[in-house]
């Protein structure tokens, strides 16, 4: 099925091309003529467009020029009553797909737009090939002989051949989305498209809009119909990397496409099929965020159908020295540096560390030693490891805790009391970002969606609207003590 449009300034020849195509499935839309359709190739994206030569505002070519300008991937296909072969060479110089003569069968007609379908779906795929190999950085095979990561490799190669969904958990800097590119490499989908998104890294007005498309006007600066990640990712894989991050409203379009199959474009009311594979990874809990009410329990049921979770790398030091190797020489590769061995007291420093960045952290390392040092053999002084302190205040917070824990009855009622202190806390970063809330929730650590669910829950919005209004900890005889 492809999005046609028919570029004829004959209303008879525009209805009996639409009636045609419809009927092997095609989404037709009608211009009558070389400006309309200029305009309409700016509103939409199009895989085939098939257009006549002379018209009174304009040319065949002239529609031509336009499509190759504003997606170089849509076919263009003329179909003109005035046939000469000079017409033809111009039309198949300039990057026309096929020219057919006036008057047409449309059988033929039929046959080459879904040649002309065909050939876009595999230019933009190719072109999104293209895409994924440049971002390919570090996915080889997984790296590490403990008993963890060969339970991980066991079950990628047990689920990668099917089309399950698969729920990727892990601290961050564990290697998720090697995960998933390694499941998507030994899936049937390995000759389609792999499509990867950061749902952390887009805002939540924006985050629907990337995954699903958008119509034009849908929102402002919607200047053009687009498709979204999960119509560029059909017959492929959807990477959710972050999916915990997800908006309740992206939550439920998610549910429906694991569901039905199918998606709705921003500020559409038609709904599209698509085929693609989910595979999701968060570093969260997403057990904890669907008992708090952040994440849907239907959702998570639908994307853990198969979990798999990524030790930490301190719980699995044996691995450490297999990855110092392999990392080495693709880093020395790479940087188009000499590639150097760890003497065994660097690596057994390395061994004891507790790498609170995973696997991230230690290419960050070894790439830093290989530029930096100055041996022939990388060596203790040429790594420079975070102290087991790191976080700031972190002694001081926790003490203040204990303090604040010993003052407690013990016949207290926790539930109440965490819900207290958490409405406090959230108060007092409130008042301290001056109703800022991606500021405070950057304070409290939280992602931006997860402060405003509180903000609600605890009915603090009036902090956040009138910035001047007392703080929760200064009222009220019931307050519990601030931890800073």
């Amino acid at each position: 099925m492809a999005n046609v449009l028919v570029v004829d300034d004959e209303a008879g020849m525009r209805r009996i091309l639409d009636v045609n195509l419809r009927r092997d499935g095609h989404m037709v839309t009608q211009a009558q003529g070389a400006a309309e359709a200029i305009n309409c190739l700016r509103r939409s994206d199009f895989d085939v467009v098939l257009t006549d030569q002379k018209m009174p505002d304009g040319t065949g070519l002239d529609v031509l020029h336009a499509s190759m300008e504003d997606d170089p991937t849509t076919s263009v296909i003329f179909l003109t009553a005035v046939g000469t072969v000079e017409l033809a060479v111009e039309s198949m110089r300039e990057g026309a797909f096929d020219f057919l003569s006036k008057p047409f069968v449309p059988d033929v007609v039929r046959a080459t737009v879904r040649r002309a379908a065909e050939r876009t779906a595999l230019m933009r795929e190719n072109a999104v090939l293209k895409t994924t190999v440049r971002k390919l950085e570090g996915a080889d095979d997984i790296l590490g002989h403990s008993a963890g990561v060969r339970a991980v490799r066991d079950l990628i190669g047990r689920v990668a051949p099917t089309n399950t969904t698969v729920l990727i958990t892990g601290e961050t800097g564990t290697g998720k989305e090697l995960v998933a590119r390694a499941i998507h490499r030994n899936s049937l989908r390995a000759s389609r498209p792999f499509i990867a998104i950061n749902c952390a890294a887009v805002t939540e007005t924006l985050l629907e809009s990337e995954l699903f498309g958008h119509e034009r006007g849908a929102f402002t600066g919607a200047d053009k119909s687009r498709a979204g990640l999960f119509e560029a990712a059909h017959e492929g894989t959807l990477f959710l990397d972050e999916v915990a991050e997800m908006s309740q409203a992206a939550q439920a379009k998610l549910l429906r496409v694991l569901a039905d199959g199918e998606i709705q474009r921003v500020g559409s009311t038609a709904t599209r099929r698509v085929n693609v594979r989910v595979l999701a990874a968060t570093h969260r809990d997403l057990k904890e965020r669907v008992l708090n009410g952040l994440f849907r329990e239907d959702l998570y049921y639908r994307l853990a159908v198969v979990p798999i979770h990524l030790a930490p790398l301190r719980e699995r030091p044996e691995d450490i020295g297999e990855l110092c190797q392999a990392l080495c020489q693709r880093i020395a590769e790479e940087m188009k540096v000499p590639a150097k061995q760890l003497s065994p007291e660097a690596l057994d420093k390395l061994s004891h560390y507790s790498f609170p960045g995973n696997v991230r952290e230690l290419r960050n390392l070894l790439e830093r030693a290989l530029i930096l040092g100055k041996g022939t053999d990388l060596n203790p002084g040429d790594f420079i490891l975070q102290p087991a302190t790191a976080l700031p205040q972190s002694d001081s917070v926790r003490g203040q805790v204990e303090a604040l824990a010993a003052q407690l009855p013990a016949d207290l009622d926790l539930r109440d009391t965490l819900m207290r202190l958490e409405k406090s806390l959230i108060a007092r970063s409130l008042d301290l970002a001056k109703g800022v809330q991606a500021e405070a929730a950057r304070r409290l650590g939280l992602s931006r969606s997860d402060l405003g669910y509180k903000v609600g829950k605890y009915n603090l919005a009036g902090l956040v609207a009138e910035k001047s209004a007392p703080s929760i900890v200064e009222r009220g005889p019931d307050r519990l003590p601030a931890v800073p």
